[in-house]
């Protein structure tokens, strides 16, 4: 009860696009993430954009909050629509993380769930799978923020790829909390790669309207195709 407390007055606090919120995170070096811009630039770098998205039946997300956008008569999830403007923008291939149970549509059986997995530490079974993972140097990582953390399926795609080497942008849909802490999180998952730490944090209520702010944050990181 306290946990669900909390996160409702995140939902009251909506904030807009925030650049470089890292949630406490510490972030990579200023050296390591220019030499992945001048990867980028030579055209040498490959890039993978993933995303985690629950786009629910009711139009809201958990603790993110509304979850979808109707795109020429299609739903989309939040994190999918970032996701793909950065891809848009970056190039590079897109891959949705996806798992093998299914998720409830309703808002509230989502968030119940959502608290049991984290409450259990789970690592849901992912029915996707990246082939060749190897090849990538650079993957923007996209999720929505549940019960101020990512959720649990992103804890079993890192436990699955192994990171070492690359870089890794994270990017967050949420309903007023940011990153949190989870830029921390994945420096702490994933030690032997670079963590950019100016991430994208896009609230709910501004997501259908940052295809613009999502351009320009890509492309002053410097990997606009």
């Amino acid at each position: 009860m306290k946990k669900k407390w909390m996160v409702f007055v995140c939902l009251l606090c909506l904030s807009a696009v925030s650049w470089g919120c890292s949630g406490g995170g510490s972030g990579a070096s200023t050296e390591t993430e220019t030499q992945a811009v001048d990867a980028a630039k030579n055209g040498d770098a490959k890039i993978l954009t993933v995303y985690f998205t629950m786009p629910e039946t009711d139009g809201t997300d958990a603790v993110s909050g509304a979850s979808r956008i109707v795109e020429n008569g299609d739903v989309v999830g939040n994190t999918q629509f970032v996701a793909q403007q950065i891809q848009d923008t970056a190039g590079g291939d897109l891959f949705q993380i996806e798992t093998t149970k299914t998720y409830p549509g309703d808002h509230d059986a989502l968030v119940d769930e959502a608290s049991q997995e984290q409450d259990e530490d789970a690592r849901p079974e992912l029915s996707s799978e990246i082939d060749n993972f190897d090849q990538y140097d650079v993957v923007f990582v996209g999720y929505p923020n549940w019960w101020g953390d990512m959720p649990q399926a992103m804890y079993t795609f890192f436990d699955t790829y192994d990171f070492s080497g690359k870089t890794i942008i994270p990017f967050v849909t949420h309903g007023g909390s940011g990153f949190s802490d989870t830029i921390l999180s994945i420096e702490t998952l994933e030690p032997d790669a670079e963590v950019v730490s100016s991430g994208l944090s896009i609230a709910r209520d501004d997501v259908a309207d940052a295809g613009d702010d999502i351009k320009t944050w890509v492309e002053d990181l410097g990997f606009a195709k």
